[in-house]
């Protein structure tokens, strides 16, 4: 581990307990070693601690000398982490924990994701259950599993486990904002099988390769004009196969639905007499590209390289018209904007991973909305490109989105806190990410919710970084917050 100088930063507990969250690692459907870690932790502090069939651990600590008389809240946070690194980046998730650095104001981590989205929350959780001088009311402290790939473990929680009637959750990454809405999302995955051809006779084998984009996240960032390695890729593709009757051999563009995709590479073949023309053609239209993107994407690498490779098969020219074809036919990115709050992403698609390979051509895609119909609208819009190119399309892993609710006791708590601690009123917001909230809500509709966290950037990709003194802020916030947890009803 680097852990340049984290162990001075302030506050101490936060920053010990996320150093040592970063030391297991926690994929998403990967979390054993993460959930037997907080199992142990509570246990440890002699806290009622229990796991459910789907692996959310809870952990209960009654209320400080006081505040027996305050509403039970719930604190949450999710234990997964994106696993997303370099490509030049040597690091096994599997196995080794965060190399994490201090970098000015930001803690940043070396190459990899950094995991601050969501264990900043985590760790702000187990430093207030860890505390006996914090004052707080009674808490159950919520930890859920694989909210990053499908929010099974929110999905999963059954009705009566929690008896909170305020649920905070620390899953928010702008500091100045309270959010009290959020977006559902649902899976569009397009597959297609093919019979693989012998590669033709008197072919060059080229590799064809994006890289350098920013990535992201696919809901928070969709909205900033970042290039996508797999549309980039297609339209390469499609020039290539138009002009110089370009067959691929096998395609991998992109990894994760939740992030946008930073590289593509392909494997092609081109007729020699071509090979020429081809490489200067499509050196132009790369240039053209990065011209496109240029502030956007400032690091953007287009690479075309002949190889030595010699490759067996390739994909079949129909079932190669259908993958092109289709990709270039299917939005992705913002599909419609909110009316009812101003600069919130409604309605996007990312199209997340397009791989060629095996004798299977598979296209993973995530659509979010805040608005249901909305959301089936752009699915239904895809499923038909998709089928339009001979595609099976599945939906899966549906999630609703959480609603807003202006008038939330819990919010005019954390309005009046702010405002008294930085003279000025936070940005009530809806956001564009699948926060847990809309899920949880679904068993527990009278739970009065609210997210908030401390200012994370580049989340889902090596950029992720976060604000040292953001979480400064964050922590002064919620150890205010607990003490001013309304009363309970009499």
């Amino acid at each position: 581990m680097i852990e340049n100088s984290l162990d001075t930063l302030e506050p101490k507990a936060i920053w010990r307990n996320f150093s040592a969250l970063n030391g297991v690692p926690r994929a998403s459907k990967k979390e054993a070693r993460i959930i037997a870690f907080m199992v142990d932790f509570g246990k440890s502090l002699g806290l009622a601690t229990s796991v459910d069939e789907i692996g959310n651990v809870l952990i209960k600590k009654p209320a400080t000398k006081g505040m027996e008389n305050r509403k039970t809240i719930v604190l949450q946070s999710h234990l997964d982490m994106v696993h997303q690194k370099n490509n030049d980046t040597v690091f096994d998730f599997d196995t080794e924990g965060i190399n994490m650095y201090v970098d000015g104001d930001w803690v940043k981590a070396d190459g990899t994701t950094l995991g601050a989205d969501n264990g900043l929350g985590v760790a702000t959780i187990m430093s207030i259950l860890e505390s006996s001088a914090i004052v707080h009311p009674a808490i159950e402290a919520l930890f859920t599993v694989d909210e990053e790939t499908g929010m099974t473990g929110a999905l999963g929680l059954k009705g009566g486990v929690l008896s909170g009637e305020i649920l905070l959750n620390l899953d928010t990454e702008n500091d100045s904002e309270i959010d009290i809405g959020c977006a559902g999302g649902i899976d569009v995955t397009a597959t297609q099988s093919y019979s693989a051809e012998p590669c033709p006779f008197d072919m060059l084998s080229f590799e064809l390769t994006v890289k350098g984009l920013h990535g992201g996240h696919s809901g928070m960032d969709i909205h900033k004009g970042f290039a996508n390695a797999n549309k980039v890729m297609n339209r390469l593709l499609y020039k290539a196969y138009q002009h110089y009757g370009l067959r691929i051999a096998s395609l991998l563009g992109g990894s994760l639905r939740n992030a946008i995709p930073r590289e593509s590479v392909a494997k092609v073949v081109v007729v020699k007499d071509k090979a020429s023309s081809f490489v200067q053609n499509l050196t132009q239209l790369a240039q053209d590209i990065k011209m496109e993107f240029a502030t956007t994407e400032p690091a953007m690498e287009i690479v075309v390289k002949q190889t030595d490779a010699a490759y067996a098969t390739v994909v079949p020219v129909n079932v190669q018209e259908n993958l092109i074809n289709s990709v270039y036919a299917a939005l992705n990115g913002v599909y419609r904007v909110s009316d009812d709050f101003e600069n919130l992403v409604e309605t996007s698609n990312n199209i997340a991973k397009v791989e060629v390979g095996g004798e299977k051509v598979s296209i993973k895609c995530l659509t979010r909305s805040s608005v249901e119909t909305s959301k089936f609208d752009l699915a239904q819009s895809l499923q038909a490109a998709f089928e339009h190119g001979n595609f099976k399309v599945d939906f899966s892993g549906n999630y609703p989105g959480w609603a807003p609710n202006p008038n939330s006791e819990i919010l005019e708590v954390l309005k009046s806190i702010y405002t008294v601690q930085h003279g000025e009123a936070p940005e009530v917001v809806a956001c564009h990410a699948g926060l847990e909230c809309g899920i949880l809500g679904t068993n527990y509709p009278g739970m009065d919710m609210i997210s908030f966290g401390p200012t994370i950037l580049g989340a889902h990709s090596p950029a992720e970084r976060v604000s040292i003194s953001s979480v400064q802020k964050f922590w002064r916030f919620i150890l205010e917050i607990l003490k001013e947890i309304p009363k309970k009803q009499s």
